[in-house]
């Protein structure tokens, strides 16, 4: 795979089907679940396989050659999202990126931080779990699925110190432009935290550019990674801001000489790794996110973003077709490879089970259908989605 998408970053047309190919599940299903846990690539599987084979025959012999595939990883994140190698941190989820910046920002009794309503619950219980610290959470509504930079804004006051927000809304599947909600953030003196799992590894994203504090992501969806190995960013100047909750022999500077104890941390977002790393996830994530970055993701342009917008389209189209009532928005600006809908008022969870039953993998959320689409995705996929809802008349 290595030397064919090398020629696909210097060519207009890109073979979608190679990608395809390296997807051991389009060979059985049609796949729409990327919002939910994502299949991983052959090249993801034959790394981690490795990995194993090598923990198993050779144990910790192997070890530096893992760090340095791990230390591979954190250089491409940053490449990908505009920022520094230092200013990245590997983490387990989502979650663990949220309770960082929950756990770690110096709270005081009557600040104050701003969501917008329906986040993900990993988006609200670490906020939630400061109000014994005096402090309030705020959940702004929305317009339809919109989150509205104005109403955010009025929900803003001095005491405000954060607003999070979810990138990609993951039910509705509605994308926010981050950079809007980060002058919000910063025009009352705020701080901006972004949820990236529902959009990193389609859309671009420049951190530096956006005004971004914080983001995290796992790698399990759109990363197409291994569950358990995910990716957290900070601004530099914000280190010593965010007191490390987590703090083993991995957050030192001295790290492998364990003979010295002095506390004194990493200069560094690796300093709020802790202790020993997943490393056969995040050698999965690593070989996931360098096929994503050969074809094409940047921080400044994603033909797979263009190839995804195009086949959940083709998909939104197909669905109305036959019937379905779809409940995501859509435009270029606010789409993502997320489409909720209803099919003949049929959206519970057995008629994911009759779907799954026909080859074809989606989710229930909201109390919709959800269907989540990657760049490899096809008609032929679509055409036995289509097909099964039909069964279900």
């Amino acid at each position: 795979m290595e030397s064919e998408t090398k020629i696909h970053r210097s060519i207009d047309k890109i073979d979608w089907n190679a990608f395809r190919n390296g997807m051991p599940v389009s060979e059985k299903w049609a796949y729409f679940d990327h919002a939910a846990v994502a299949p991983i690539p052959r090249i993801a599987m034959e790394k981690v396989s490795l990995w194993a084979e090598q923990a198993a025959m050779d144990g910790d012999i192997c070890w530096p050659v893992w760090h340095r595939q791990h230390e591979d990883l954190r250089d491409l994140t940053a490449q990908v999202i505009n920022a520094q190698p230092q200013e990245i941190a590997l983490i387990p989820n989502t979650t663990s990126g949220i309770n960082l910046v929950a756990g770690g920002l110096p709270w005081r009794p009557g600040d104050n931080i701003v969501l917008p309503e329906h986040e993900f619950p990993s988006n609200l219980y670490p906020w939630m779990q400061l109000e014994p610290q005096g402090v309030e959470l705020r959940l702004v509504p929305l317009e339809g699925n919109r989150v509205c930079p104005a109403r955010m804004a009025d929900a803003c006051d001095r005491r405000t110190r954060l607003i999070s927000a979810s990138w990609v809304g993951y039910a509705s599947g509605y994308r926010l432009d981050p950079l809007e909600i980060a002058k919000v953030a910063h025009d009352c003196g705020a701080l901006f935290f972004l949820d990236a799992i529902q959009g990193l590894g389609v859309f671009p994203i420049d951190v530096q550019e956006a005004g971004i504090d914080f983001l995290a992501a796992d790698g399990h969806k759109w990363l197409l990674g291994p569950e358990g190995a995910g990716v957290f960013y900070v601004r530099h100047e914000l280190l010593d801001l965010l007191k490390p909750m987590n703090v083993g022999w991995n957050s030192v500077k001295q790290g492998n000489d364990f003979s010295k104890v002095d506390m004194q941390l990493r200069e560094s977002a690796s300093r709020y790794e802790g202790g020993t790393q997943n490393m056969a996830g995040f050698i999965g994530l690593g070989a996931s996110l360098e096929l994503l970055s050969d074809f094409g993701l940047t921080s400044d342009r994603s033909p797979i973003a263009e190839q995804v917008l195009r086949v959940s389209d083709d998909l939104c189209s197909a669905l109305l077709e036959a019937g379905a009532e779809l409940h995501s928005e859509r435009g270029q600006d606010v789409s993502s490879g997320i489409v909720s809908f209803d099919y003949h008022q049929k959206s519970g969870a057995g008629d994911r089970q009759k779907l799954l039953d026909r080859g074809v993998i989606l989710s229930c959320r909201g109390g919709k259908l959800r269907a989540a689409t990657h760049c490899y995705n096809n008609g032929n996929d679509i055409d036995r989605l289509i097909e099964s809802l039909k069964t279900l008349d």
